[in-house]
This record gives C-alpha cells, structure tokens and sequence, in this order.
C-alpha cells in the first residue's frame, strides 16, 4: 500500500481490477485552498470497463461539462460525499481535516456497495496518503496514492467531478446567506472580491478563521502608524 513502484498509465489500476470483474474506489477533494465553505470529498465507482468520454480532471473541465458528467456519474456509478466544516477545518487544521472527511466519504460509500465488498480490489487516492481501519477494509484491498490521480484514474477523476458539482452547488446555495461575499462567483476562493469583501465586512460564520489570520493582520506601516499617533509621545 502507498504510493505506487510502477510508472503509471492511465486507468492502470483499473484495467487490473476490471479484468477479473473487480471495482476500484477514487477518492478527492475540493475546497481545501478556499477561504470560506466546507472541504468536500468524494468517493465514486465506475462501471467496469467504462469509456466515458468525460472522466477527466474536473478543473479542465466546462461548468457545463462538469454538470453533464456529474449526471452520468451519479445515474451510472456509485458515489458519496464526506464534509470537513470550517470548524473541523480550523479545529484540526485543513491537512487532518482532509483525511477525516475522505474517510466518511469511504465509509459512507461502503454502505452503498450493491456487490460484496471483497469485490472491491483497490482504493485510489489523489495526493494524500489515506489510512483506514482495519475493520472497515478486508484483507486483499490495496490503498494507492499518487499525484495527478484525475490524469492517471478514471475513478479519481469521477470523485473530482462529483465532489467540485456538489460544492459548487453548495457555495451558490449558501450565497443567498451571505450575498455580499459573492460566493456564487468564487465559491470561496482567495480572489480579490473576496479578500476585498472580507476586509471590508469581517468574516461571516462560515469562514475558516485559521485562513484569515494573515488577511485580516493589521499591514505593518498602518500598525507603525497607529502606534505613533496614540502613544502620547506626540502632541496633536
């Protein structure tokens, strides 16, 4: 288990497991950069042997794309979804925060399985090295992970897909709580509506304070001069 001693090719995990009628469970995320909003994860299967022309890395996608793959993913595999709020996030910092909500998307996915799970062969993960446990996996799954999982697995590009789709969806929803951000427009990103909206209004409830503490610091030369103005060693 880890990372890979094999110079892979696309869907190499896939076409072993496929060959003897095998699934293989793709796990990602989005958000983890955001300033404000949950971290979201998927996990997903996809049909064997698939050919979708869309199972690609979700960040080359159109939005149109993306929301014509979520639907095929979502009618034709098998998905589920793991959250990390902004209080996990702050609470835990946003590395522990990922892999706790890959594991609920794992484990919520495994309640899902129309087939045993002794039929799942490998679990593909994007970038972190996840680690389950022992009960909840049996005794010949392996656990992969590796960079640019979206070029390299069909599986991990689906979850990409999913989780970017029900994310997306999300921010647009909570934006009608919190106009002013503009979080239908960055989904929660670092741009400079958002940093500008921020500095300007405070962060709202659902911004991840441990993100803000740079942002939102006073610029040395507006601290230096307060400082000088307020320390009574000048005379207005």
């Amino acid at each position: 288990m880890g990372q890979p001693n094999v110079k892979l090719t696309k869907n190499f995990f896939e076409k072993m497991a496929w060959a003897d009628e095998h699934f293989v469970c793709g796990i990602d995320e989005v958000g983890r950069g955001c300033l404000a909003g949950p971290l979201v994860v998927a996990a997903a299967i996809v049909p064997l042997n698939t050919t979708y022309r869309l199972l690609k890395d979700s960040k080359i996608l159109t939005e149109a794309q993306r929301n014509e793959a979520f639907e095929w993913i979502t009618q034709h595999g098998i998905w589920a979804i793991g959250y990390a709020s902004p209080h996990v996030i702050d609470t835990i910092n946003i590395y522990q925060a990922t892999l706790f909500a890959m594991k609920k998307a794992y484990l919520h996915l495994i309640t899902k399985l129309p087939f045993p799970h002794e039929k799942l062969r490998f679990v593909l993960v994007d970038a972190m090295p996840l680690k389950l446990d022992p009960e909840t996996i049996h005794s010949t799954l392996e656990i992969h992970h590796f960079n640019y999982g979206e070029k390299y697995s069909s599986s991990i590009a689906a979850a990409s897909i999913v989780a970017k789709v029900t994310r997306d969806r999300l921010m647009q929803r909570i934006h009608h709580s919190f106009p002013i951000f503009g979080f239908d427009q960055h989904k929660g990103y670092a741009t400079k509506q958002h940093i500008d909206a921020v500095r300007t209004h405070g962060p709202s409830l659902i911004h991840r304070k441990s993100f803000l503490t740079k942002l939102l610091a006073p610029k040395d030369s507006e601290a230096v001069g307060q400082i000088t103005l307020f320390d009574g060693n000048h005379t207005l």
